[in-house]
C-alpha cells in the first residue's frame, strides 16, 4: 500500500508540483531510480488505466486561483508515456 502512496505523488511531482510549488531542485525525471521505480509500478496490471494525465494537470491548475489566476495548464512534459517505457528493475532486484 505504501508502494501505491508514494507513486500517486511521484506521478503529480513533474507535471505540476515543479511548476505549482517550485519544487524544482531535482525531478523523478533526473533521478533514474526513482524514474524506473514508477515505470515498475506503472506497468502493473491495472494501473496505468487510471491514470489520466491531463485530468490531473486540469484540476491542481485550475482548482485554485490564488496560485493560478488565470488557470494556465502547462504543457508539460509526456510523463505517462515515459513511464511506458521499459524498466530494470527486474535485473537489478532479482
Amino acid at each position: 500500500e505504501a508502494d501505491i502512496r508514494l507513486f500517486v505523488t511521484l506521478l503529480r511531482f513533474d507535471e505540476v508540483y515543479i511548476v505549482y510549488f517550485k519544487t524544482n531542485t531535482r525531478s523523478v525525471l533526473s533521478s533514474p531510480n526513482i524514474l524506473n521505480y514508477c515505470r515498475e509500478i506503472y506497468q502493473m496490471g491495472g494501473v496505468a488505466g487510471t491514470v489520466d494525465m491531463e485530468q490531473i494537470k486540469a484540476h491542481y491548475f485550475a482548482s485554485h486561483p490564488d496560485l493560478n489566476m488565470y488557470s494556465i495548464i502547462p504543457l508539460g512534459r509526456d510523463f505517462s508515456g515515459l513511464l511506458s517505457e521499459p524498466h530494470n528493475r527486474g535485473e537489478l532486484f532479482p
